[in-house]
């Protein structure tokens, strides 16, 4: 696995753009394709997406575990912290942001709210690994996100949308959370039990898990193309749009990583635990932000590019931030 995982680090970032690349092309020389994933839906709610979405989360999802969650109250710093800058720094710098930058352009304020009220949930698992950080801690906050997200996530975007006069369909909001989180969730847990039932723990973790845990990298570039092939139109008919959404974007993410290292730093966790506060504090779930956006307001809207230049900007920071997290490593700055 570890070879992988090292051929994976030293590739992802070429094979990341190569699939953006495929999915903008499609786009422009396959418009067909892009009709005819748009319009396979069921209830407003693309079934292309829901497919990439469950996927790539199906596999970070058998990590879920109650019992993990009861961790938290032999180490409860870091893990605090995380939540902390999920669901209240990293939602109040996006609304700050939004209104700064996006005044009078609501959907692109509906989609950086999407964006920042949603605590990664999949990819981290692939973040923490390639920084080497504490691995049980990223699945105890997974676990955790995992749980917070459906009960909070359609909540606070509503309230963050509200407080600036804009309405949604919260209903239509609900289905995106139930449909793209609950639903591999639910799938995750009682596949995890029948077959640890039926072929034993040591099967699972040996022989299913390591098979099943390959989907997720294959599935995260398979949504590229698919989410690329949606909206690349969109987004190259749009350049003004693009850099309008991407300054409060960047910025946002500069700011939000910055708080978050200061923050670890401040309470004196150990590499380890910090990088992975880091990360899942400053990564958002891209997937059902887009598929949210979607749903409310079809393909094409400007909420749907806001949230796909969410996905542009957000794996190559998050890259980013594994090798600078492994600099600031090498440097001691965080000793404990």
């Amino acid at each position: 696995m570890k070879k992988v995982l090292n051929n994976f680090e030293k590739y992802l970032y070429i094979w990341v753009f190569i699939c953006m690349l495929i999915g903008i092309l499609f786009s422009q020389y396959l418009p067909g394709l892009s009709v005819f994933l748009n319009s396979w839906q069921i209830g407003n709610v693309s079934v292309p997406i829901g497919i990439c979405l469950f996927l790539m989360m199906y596999p970070a999802l058998l990590n879920f575990q109650i019992k993990e969650v009861k961790k938290l109250i032999i180490a409860p710093k870091p893990i605090l912290l995380t939540l902390l800058s999920n669901w209240i720094i990293a939602p109040i710098v996006t609304v700050i942001l939004a209104n700064i930058f996006l005044k009078g352009h609501d959907q692109l304020i509906v989609a950086l709210v999407l964006l920042g009220s949603s605590p990664c949930t999949a990819m981290v698992i692939v973040w923490g690994s390639l920084a080497k950080g504490n691995q049980e801690q990223n699945v105890i906050t997974t676990s955790i996100n995992t749980l917070t997200i459906m009960f909070l996530y359609a909540p606070v975007v509503v309230l963050l949308t509200g407080i600036q006069g804009i309405t949604l369909d919260k209903y239509a909001l609900l289905i995106s959370v139930l449909v793209f989180i609950g639903l591999p969730l639910v799938i995750g847990y009682i596949s995890k039990k029948l077959l640890v039932a039926n072929k034993g723990s040591r099967w699972f973790e040996t022989r299913y898990r390591p098979i099943v845990g390959k989907i997720t990298i294959i599935a995260l570039l398979t949504t590229l193309i698919v989410l690329f092939t949606l909206n690349g139109d969109v987004l190259l008919k749009n350049p003004g749009e693009m850099l309008r959404v991407s300054t409060p974007l960047l910025l946002g993410f500069i700011i939000v990583v910055a708080i978050n290292i200061f923050i670890t730093k401040l309470f004196k966790l150990k590499y380890k635990e910090a990088i992975i506060s880091v990360i899942i504090g400053s990564s958002s779930h891209f997937e059902i932000a887009i598929a949210t956006a979607i749903t409310l307001f079809g393909l094409g809207s400007q909420a749907a590019l806001g949230t796909t230049m969410g996905l542009f900007w957000e794996v190559p920071i998050m890259l980013g931030l594994v090798y600078l997290g492994k600099f600031l490593h090498k440097k001691a700055f965080w000793n404990g």
